[in-house]
């Protein structure tokens, strides 16, 4: 199979079955996953090519199905768990950080639990609460938690394939309003970049910006418009949040002596107050301004008819390239 234009839903697809047929012991489990094919049909095909005892649909009950893959992967399994929508996953969450997190150090290193645990995450799909949230702050803090995030088809197909091969349990996010954007894929290559490594999406020498998952495109797009005023933007995509790429970032912003972090989830104890800390503290001296951020609000994820209002767009985001230009 060549490579050609894939969504990134194919992307995840493909991924899925290429480490299915890699590894027997590679297993796929989640709420409709099966027969149906996943609500995001990111699953399509896998149940009627792989079986019941490869591709299982589960209950609905989340803690179940993590407590069951913990229990595989103690038995030599390598399960890929799906959460329906991100606000679905707190039932799990005990699960998740108290030992899913915890086994390997609890065992002092004799336990591996190669667990995969995507979650579409994030807004932009007029959907309700409960499914357009971003707490992805929750899994980063999390110290026993690897947790990326990718921003377009090719390091979607190639990041979970990473994912599920690796022996550390993952926290994958999958940017939902992402999943019908297309990008060239070749299943047949190889991975551009290691799983935790950062990606310079744009060059640029005035400001970096720095995002990941579904606020890349938007922060591309602002490059994009900040450009027809004579200002080169760096984008850089993070790829991942735990751990995060700090040399990568340092040597943007040491280059650009600005940035501006973006992310859907709310300012307040985001993402955003962890990398501004840490961009301070290791480019003070060559910092021009102070680094700004942009997100959504301190407040519960609203109605989809003010959803527009509520998740940083492309004003907002040039308004604090502007603020940071301005010092």
């Amino acid at each position: 199979m060549a490579a050609e234009n894939y969504s990134m839903v194919k992307a995840l697809n493909e991924a899925l079955r290429r480490s299915l047929e890699a590894d027997p012991k590679t297993l796929v489990m989640g709420e409709d996953v099966g027969r149906l094919g996943g609500v995001f049909r990111v699953t399509d095909g896998l149940h009627k090519d792989f079986g019941d005892a490869r591709v299982i649909d589960t209950p609905l009950a989340e803690s179940g199905i993590m407590g069951t893959a913990i229990g595989l992967a103690l038995r030599g399994y390598r399960p890929v768990v799906e959460i329906q929508f991100d606000g679905f996953v707190y039932p799990a969450f005990d699960q998740i950080v108290t030992q899913l997190a915890k086994m390997h150090a609890r065992s002092l290193g004799h336990v591996k639990l190669p667990i995969t645990v995507r979650i579409p995450f994030g807004g932009g799909i007029g959907a309700v609460e409960h499914h357009s949230e971003s707490h992805e702050a929750y899994f980063a803090h999390t110290a026993g938690l690897k947790v990326v995030s990718p921003s377009n088809p090719a390091d979607a197909h190639w990041m979970l394939r990473q994912a599920i091969a690796s022996d550390d349990p993952v926290i994958f996010l999958e940017p939902k309003r992402r999943y019908w954007d297309k990008g060239v894929v070749d299943p047949l290559g190889e991975a551009a970049l290691p799983l935790h490594a950062a990606r310079v999406a744009r060059p640029g020498k005035d400001l970096t910006l720095v995002a990941y998952g579904p606020m890349v495109k938007v922060c591309l797009e602002a490059a994009e418009a900040a450009a027809e005023d004579g200002h080169q933007i760096e984008v850089v995509d993070l790829r991942s949040l735990s751990p995060v790429d700090f040399d990568a970032l340092e040597a943007s912003v040491k280059r650009t002596g600005r940035a501006v972090v973006v992310h859907e989830a709310p300012v307040f104890m985001g993402m955003g107050a962890e990398l501004a800390a840490r961009i301070t503290e290791r480019c003070f001296y060559s910092l021009e301004a102070p680094v700004l951020r942009v997100g959504g609000y301190f407040a519960p994820y609203p109605p989809s008819r003010v959803e527009e209002t509520y998740l940083p767009d492309l004003d907002r985001v040039l308004d604090a390239v502007d603020r940071a230009l301005a010092f």
